[in-house]
């Protein structure tokens, strides 16, 4: 038989979404980003950043004209990958947007859960060109710190003081998705009062593009870049990378 439902689970089933933040290819925030969309922007073009002549696939989603000294100190510019950058501008914007900010004596209630399915990998990029070219003294002490799955919630726990439970979700391009889920369930379970949610990646990248397109899974429209991404088209051949991040408190 399934359990009894108590007047606590009734009414620890409606769970509220009051703040949202983005960093994406269409804009640096929520509002650019839904005024592209409502346009019909594409924010998928050639890649310049880097040297692509080499590569199967020379398009993708990045993020234009961001500045990490917005929301982040020149020395936690230099310290965080890139991933990290995208992950506090949009927690900021979130918290902001839910005029929200933690009381210490609530802290032990608020969680933050935001996912990554490769996190800090320009970071792995250039930490391994230091130690091909100049040995193991020249890899960062923040390689490690910096790159893990879970630093972006680590990040944002400890910039807005949140106590609670601590995670992140690694489920490949389902992540962010998946973090919301279980930021939800977390609440509903009553294991914590609110949750900072989402996703965040940064592969766009030699590295990045030259591995998914070794398996075959990125698109290879580069001449009609744009219109690439059509994942229910009968001619659809692949995904588009991409980068960005998106967080909700919950």
């Amino acid at each position: 038989m399934p359990p009894r439902l108590t007047s606590r689970t009734i009414e620890l089933k409606r769970v509220v979404m009051t703040g949202m933040g983005m960093v994406s290819p269409l804009g640096n925030d929520v509002a650019a980003s839904w005024h592209a969309c409502l346009k019909g922007v594409s924010g998928i073009a050639t890649i310049e950043r880097f040297d692509v002549s080499d590569l199967p696939v020379k398009f993708g989603g990045f993020v234009k004209n961001f500045d990490p000294t917005t929301v982040l100190e020149r020395k936690q510019v230099r310290q965080y990958d890139p991933v990290l950058h995208y992950t506090v501008a949009a927690a900021q914007e979130a918290m902001d947007s839910a005029a929200y900010s933690i009381d210490p004596s609530e802290a032990d209630r608020v969680g933050v859960l935001i996912g990554s399915g490769i996190a800090g990998l320009q970071t792995m990029l250039d930490n391994n060109a230091e130690l091909v070219e100049h040995g193991p003294r020249r890899v960062s002490p923040y390689f490690v710190p910096t790159t893990i799955a879970n630093m972006a919630s680590g990040v944002v726990s400890m910039r807005f003081g949140a106590r609670g439970p601590n995670s992140c979700v690694v489920t490949a391009c389902a992540t962010g998705t998946h973090a919301i889920g279980d930021a939800f369930r977390m609440i509903q379970r009553g294991e914590a009062d609110v949750v900072i949610a989402g996703g965040t990646e940064a592969p766009v990248n030699r590295l990045g593009v030259a591995g998914f397109a070794a398996m075959r899974a990125l698109s290879t429209r580069n001449e009609d870049p744009e219109r690439a991404s059509r994942p229910f088209d009968r001619g659809r051949d692949g995904f588009v990378i991409a980068e960005g991040a998106g967080v909700v408190v919950l």
